[in-house]
């Protein structure tokens, strides 16, 4: 029995019916995702993180996303993610320049292939990039990029459907449990659904059902705001850009996508429709247009919103079993980058359920354990 049928729910499921003949059961509160974080993710892949596992969980994704219409392939149609390698840029001053040459080292070591450039290579390599301030960049030659994610959403759904996955729409608020087995997860309506194994993959309202089974998540509902913008600018070779502000930028069609981290502290579950505009007006535009002067062109086309489930005890996922029960599990708590990694992560939550333990990439150092220990994992590298 999963619990959530988002990006994650959908691809544990697809794993657990397809590769171990699973008999798979997703509980979804809201089958039209109006709210979910896999419906409203900007759907970027990089391999420019701070700690192995997840450069692990990237590299293991974007493989997957390359052969996405094999992997799940439905009656003959192939789904396809429209995925784009343009690489993630990383711009660094003076005073991240350190902490992005340790980044690229531990990248490298990983195998994955990040170049650093000087400022007047950055200039060689993007010559509408203005590079006042800078003292370094980091960029990804392959495996990063940004793709499709509703779309890998639903194949991820429609081929677990294929394989005999039902998804139900049901409200889950509790449990059944003997001794340290979960038996049934109970939704609104108080039906209980029968279980032999129960994964909790709700994404940013993961914490209170967590709670139900005596762990303690602090995962949050912080909404993240998207700019949709128009501008006569043509940036060749534009890559995922990442400023020392944070600000970001990416090409979409015709025109482009930018964010940046909310101004101030957000409300948990604060509303979608409550879009920031001078955060825009403040923040975004003036970067841009410092970073990119063919930017002084430029005006919002639309905006919207969507929630990260953010893990505010370290920014990093929280999978595996739950402490203190034979069969109950979690996968959540991703800050930003659950979209990515739900084909590696959905594939080694079914290897664990399915046969004990982990197989194709072993999720060890995420184990809910580390929060009871007080030990956080850091990222470094949260957009």
């Amino acid at each position: 029995m999963i619990v959530g049928g988002g990006v994650i729910g959908a691809a544990s499921a697809c794993f657990l019916a397809r590769d171990h003949g699973t008999s798979v059961t997703v509980l979804e509160r809201d089958p039209s995702y109006r709210q979910a974080s896999s419906a409203l993710s900007a759907s970027s892949i990089r391999q420019q993180f701070s700690s192995a596992i997840n450069i692990a969980l990237s590299r293991a994704g974007i493989e997957f996303m390359r052969r996405v219409g094999d992997e799940l392939e439905v009656d003959g149609q192939r789904p396809a993610i429209g995925l784009v390698e343009a690489g993630y840029l990383y711009l660094a001053s003076n005073a991240g320049a350190a902490q992005l040459r340790a980044n690229h080292a531990l990248q490298r070591a990983q195998g994955a292939e990040i170049e650093l450039l000087t400022p007047a290579a950055l200039q060689t390599h993007w010559p509408w990039l203005a590079t006042d301030g800078l003292a370094l960049g980091a960029h990804g030659v392959r495996g990063e990029g940004w793709f499709d994610g509703p779309a890998l959403h639903t194949a991820f759904k429609r081929k677990a459907q294929a394989c005999g996955a039902r998804f139900l729409h049901a409200d889950a608020v509790a449990f059944d449990a003997r001794g340290d087995r979960v038996h049934a997860v109970r939704d609104a309506s108080g039906r209980a659904h029968g279980a032999d194994a129960v994964l909790v993959a709700a994404g940013a309202w993961s914490a209170a059902l967590a709670a139900k089974l005596g762990l303690t998540l602090p995962v949050h509902a912080e909404k993240r705001d998207v700019f949709v913008l128009d501008s006569p600018a043509r940036l060749p070779g534009c890559p995922l850009l990442i400023d020392p502000s944070g600000v970001w930028l990416r090409p979409e069609g015709h025109g482009f996508i930018a964010g940046a981290p909310p101004r101030g502290n957000v409300a948990d579950n604060a509303p979608l429709d409550a879009i920031d505009h001078e955060l825009f007006d403040a923040v975004i535009w003036p970067t841009l247009a410092a970073r990119i002067p063919a930017f002084e062109a430029l005006r919002v086309r639309s905006a919207w919103a969507g929630y990260y489930e953010m893990n505010r005890f370290d920014h990093n996922g929280v999978v595996g079993a739950m402490p203190g029960w034979a069969n109950a599990f979690i996968a959540c708590g991703f800050s930003g980058h659950g979209m990515q990694h739900a084909p590696a992560v959905g594939r080694a939550m079914a290897e664990r359920i399915g046969n004990g333990r982990y197989g194709s990439l072993d999720l060890a150092p995420l184990a809910a354990e580390r929060l009871q220990r007080g030990e956080p994992l850091i990222e470094h590298n949260i957009i």
